[in-house]
C-alpha cells in the first residue's frame, strides 16, 4: 500500500528578458539543458529574507549572466511536482525586465545554454505551457504578436 505523499510548498521568481534584436525583432533569453531537452525562462529560489523582486534579479543574473532592471510585473504561475517522495506545490513569481549589462557566456553551470531568442521561436521551445502564458503576456505588454 503507498503512503501519501507529504505536500509543501514551494516559491521562486525571474523574468522575460527582452531586448530588440539588430533586425528590430523582439527577443527573449530562454536557459536550455541538453539532457532532459529543456527550455525555460531564468527563475530561482529565494535566499533567506530575500525579496521576491530581489530574487528574481540575484537568479537572472545568475542564470543568464545578464545584469537586467526589472519592470512591469507579470502574473505568477502556480504547478505540481514531486521531488524525493514529496509533493510541492510551486508559485514563480515573473516579471517583464531589460538587459543593462552582463552576457550569456557568463551564465551559471545549472544550464548548458542561454540563448536570445525571437519571441515567436520562444513560444515553440519553451518546455512548459504555463511558460509559454508568461511569454505571450510579456509579448502583449511590448504590443507584438506571438
Amino acid at each position: 500500500m503507498n503512503a501519501a505523499l507529504t505536500v509543501k510548498r514551494a516559491v521562486s521568481a525571474g523574468g522575460v528578458v527582452w531586448r530588440r534584436g539588430l533586425a528590430g525583432e523582439v527577443e527573449i533569453v530562454l536557459c536550455g539543458r541538453n539532457a532532459d531537452r529543456l527550455w525555460v525562462l531564468p527563475k530561482g529560489t529565494p535566499d533567506e529574507g530575500e525579496s521576491m523582486e530581489a530574487t528574481a534579479l540575484r537568479e537572472v543574473r545568475e542564470e543568464t549572466g545578464i545584469e537586467v532592471r526589472a519592470g512591469q510585473r507579470l502574473k505568477s504561475i502556480n504547478y505540481w511536482f514531486v521531488a524525493g517522495g514529496v509533493r510541492y506545490h510551486k508559485r514563480v513569481h515573473h516579471w517583464l525586465m531589460e538587459p543593462v549589462g552582463g552576457d550569456t557566456a557568463q551564465h551559471d553551470h545549472e544550464f548548458d545554454e542561454v540563448a536570445w531568442v525571437p519571441v515567436a521561436k520562444a513560444s515553440k521551445l519553451l518546455t512548459y505551457e504555463n511558460e509559454r502564458k508568461v511569454v505571450r503576456e510579456a509579448a502583449t505588454l511590448l504590443g507584438i504578436d506571438t
